[in-house]
């Protein structure tokens, strides 16, 4: 396989699980947790005593997937994923919360593809790592302010989104190290 066409099919996989995580993490919200009261979003322990919607784990996961399919197709990918995540939001959000889950996927993909952006070339770990953390918080503030007018559960999204940026630093530092070995330059 040629470097060309493995950038190309990785970056399909990215952009493919990218666009998956927005239907997770709305199916989530309502089937997936360990107390999902009536009328209420299901909540999952992130931390001792801290409790998120379940959903947060898949946007967690997006903001890095945004990032490596950026890596690997590029910056008119990065952008065209954003966009594309923003309407798929939209459409399969609950009708109540469709202008918060828009609103706060757009703005904070934005902002990750802002931070990412510059440091990737040079530093592929803290970009994302830093990148994922500026919109992982951007998009708890928007979302829960724009949904609920309210930032109660504000430290829990944070937590429970940046547990998956965490758990993807492995995957991230192996891509880095691999591509170093076969020459593989991001786009």
């Amino acid at each position: 396989m040629t470097i060309e066409t493995r950038k190309s099919v990785e970056g399909a996989i990215f952009l493919v699980l990218f666009c998956l995580t927005i239907p997770a993490a709305n199916w989530m919200i309502g089937n997936v947790g360990t107390v999902c009261p009536p009328g209420s979003p299901c909540l999952i322990p992130v931390a001792p005593h801290l409790m998120a919607p379940s959903g947060v784990l898949m946007i967690g996961a997006a903001l890095v997937l945004r990032d490596l399919v950026q890596r690997r197709l590029g910056v008119e990918f990065g952008i065209a994923a954003i966009v594309a995540g923003a309407g798929i939001s939209a459409a399969i959000a609950p009708p109540a919360l469709v202008t918060a889950s828009a609103a706060a996927f757009l703005i904070s993909e934005l902002a990750d593809f802002a931070v990412y952006t510059p440091l990737a070339r040079r530093r592929l770990v803290a970009a994302v790592v830093a990148s994922s953390m500026i919109g992982l918080v951007i998009d708890s503030i928007v979302f829960l302010w724009l949904a609920f007018g309210s930032l109660d559960f504000l430290i829990g999204q944070v937590v429970g989104k940046s547990w998956m940026v965490l758990f993807a630093i492995p995957l991230v530092a192996y891509l880095r190290r691999r591509d170093a070995r076969l020459g593989l330059a991001p786009v």
